[in-house]
């Protein structure tokens, strides 16, 4: 699975939840807060995090993004067992 980052700037939003949620769930996630992701077009409106160093997920609320990252961690996990 590849590194999860939030932006500090989103946490309004409920990023900062979804960190500490998975952090608990997760402990061997790889997780970043950074300053500034560099999407602030999507930032300023709604829930962001970016997985790996392209893929931006957004989500209206955060529960909405914690079910899509947990999606992808799901995912990801399967793929690792199939190998």
């Amino acid at each position: 699975m590849k590194t999860i980052k939030y932006c500090c700037r989103n946490e309004k939003f409920g990023s900062k939840q979804i960190f500490k949620s998975l952090k608990n769930e997760y402990p061997d996630l790889k997780q970043k807060k950074k300053d500034c992701l560099g999407n602030c077009k999507h930032c300023k409106k709604e829930c962001i995090a970016m997985i790996g160093k392209k893929d931006l997920l957004c989500a209206a609320s955060p529960d909405l993004l914690y079910a899509q990252i947990k999606q992808i961690i799901a995912e990801s996990r399967a793929e690792s067992v199939m190998a």
